[in-house]
């Protein structure tokens, strides 16, 4: 029943906002075709807007590159461990899924190290504070979680108790669509690095939220493939989110010099501060 009336809603909300912006569009574009009606489009010749210029792709730079190599190596060791059954202090220490094992607590400081350098660039930059303690705080709890916390687990098992695996999958599905909206309507002025950090942090909610559904519909070895799947795109995102932000506050260190064109650049962390001449009567 859960299952239902959680899908319903959430299929109904994107049917109407789908429906809403279409009705909107119509009755502005009559409105303007229609005298008298105040929103008349004046009669001046139309100039066809400049060309932008196509954006660049950032590239991976060689530590990101070293970091996702590192990622999948820790998550591949924990995963040719569990298929051959060992067990002990070195298996629990290398699992891909288990508290304060190396893998998770590596992912953990991918995303501590990004909310310790969104903080910063939020104390440099105090134009974008706002939007880069958001990202600050979110990277922060999933470090939180990820390092030894039961907190998902736990939740997803009283979701699952209370409605059913479907719907705690759907229910944690829509948390993550809010977090990423409350990022979104905060940054809704911000014209860089708003897309490569919301896409980067979708990317992990995807591995997190939609992956983790694999390991608990299948067994033996292909739940153990399923979770070495979830675990190595969590890490790789956590890589990605990490990168997006050292673009953000730290360009200097990700980006080819040539690249540093953007105005905000010398307000970024890795950038000499500039201290302004102080007047003398």
């Amino acid at each position: 029943m859960w299952t239902w009336i959680v899908g319903g809603f959430a299929a109904w909300v994107v049917v109407a906002v789908a429906f809403g912006v279409v009705l909107g569009r119509g009755v502005r574009l009559a409105d303007e075709r229609t005298p008298g009606t105040g929103v008349e489009r004046p009669l001046t010749p139309r100039i066809a807007p400049a060309a932008r210029p196509a954006r660049r792709r950032v590239p991976l730079p060689p530590v990101g590159i070293a970091l996702a190599f590192l990622a999948v190596a820790l998550e591949t060791v924990g995963y040719t461990m569990r298929l051959r059954g060992t067990t002990g202090p070195a298996a629990h220490a290398m699992s891909m899924d288990a508290p304060w094992s190396l893998p998770r607590v590596y992912v953990a400081t991918l995303f501590a190290v990004a909310a310790l350098f969104a903080v910063a660039g939020a104390a440099r930059n105090p134009g974008r504070r706002t939007w880069w303690l958001a990202v600050g705080a979110v990277t922060a709890g999933i470090a939180v979680v990820k390092a030894g916390s039961t907190v998902h687990v736990t939740v997803m098992e009283a979701l699952t108790a209370a409605t059913s695996s479907a719907g705690a999958v759907a229910i944690s599905a829509l948390g993550a669509l809010l977090v990423l909206a409350v990022l979104g309507f905060i940054s809704r002025a911000e014209r860089r690095d708003r897309r490569r950090v919301l896409t980067s942090l979708g990317l992990y909610a995807t591995a997190a939220v939609g992956l983790s559904v694999l390991p608990g519909l299948l067994s033996g070895q292909w739940a153990a493939m399923a979770t070495f799947v979830e675990e190595s795109g969590e890490a790789l995102a956590g890589v990605a989110v990490l990168v997006s932000v050292l673009v953000g506050v730290a360009p200097r260190l990700v980006l080819p010099r040539a690249w540093l064109r953007r105005r905000d650049d010398a307000l970024s962390l890795d950038a000499p501060v500039v201290r302004l001449p102080v007047a003398q009567d």
